[in-house]
């Protein structure tokens, strides 16, 4: 399965494609978005939501992942960082790609273990889990979270029919020793 995880920010929003092999994680790719500074918001939307979409055309991804808004003390930052996710959502919707969504709290625990890991603990982390040597713009292994998360959470449903199917057999097993015909 290959995931492209999308952290979204109006200066760079951070982007990273993993793919899942059986129990093997790989990177793909990494990096980030940055429109040119002196643009005005719907320009550097724009900007973005291109970029985006020439991402998941050069990498065929099954489902984008993309981080949900937090609220800043900032109502301003917030209602910007909306647009910013607004124009992401509609570039993938418009190329036909599954979106899932993760607020920050459940990346962190996904990668991390812990939904309050700070920035440098989620990136040593994404490093450690993906095999990078060397640095990662932090915006980028951001990103690479939310798709890992994704990659998380996508086994999840799996393993929980498995643990689901072989309690069912358990409990038939414990009904038929009750009823003595096992």
């Amino acid at each position: 399965m290959r995931v492209l995880g999308i952290d979204p920010g109006s200066r760079r929003t951070g982007f990273g494609v993993v793919d899942r092999h059986g129990t093997r994680l790989a990177l793909v790719a990494h990096g980030t978005i940055a429109p040119p500074p002196r643009l005005d918001l719907p320009p550097r939307l724009h900007h973005i939501a291109e970029r985006v979409g020439a991402l998941i055309e050069e990498h065929a991804p099954e489902c984008v992942a993309v981080e949900e808004a937090f609220y800043h003390e900032s109502v301003h930052s917030t209602l910007v960082l909306g647009h910013v996710r607004g124009a992401i959502l509609v570039a993938v919707v418009a190329r036909g790609a599954a979106i899932a969504e993760y607020s920050p709290r459940e990346i962190k625990m996904s990668v991390t273990g812990n939904g309050g890991a700070s920035k440098q603990q989620v990136s040593f982390m994404v490093k450690r889990l993906l095999g990078i040597r060397g640095t990662v713009a932090p915006d980028a292994a951001d990103a690479l979270a939310v798709a890992l998360c994704h990659l998380n959470r996508a086994r999840g449903p799996a393993r929980q029919q498995a643990v689901q199917a072989a309690a069912r057999g358990l409990e038939a097993l414990l009904q038929r020793r009750r009823q003595g015909t096992a």
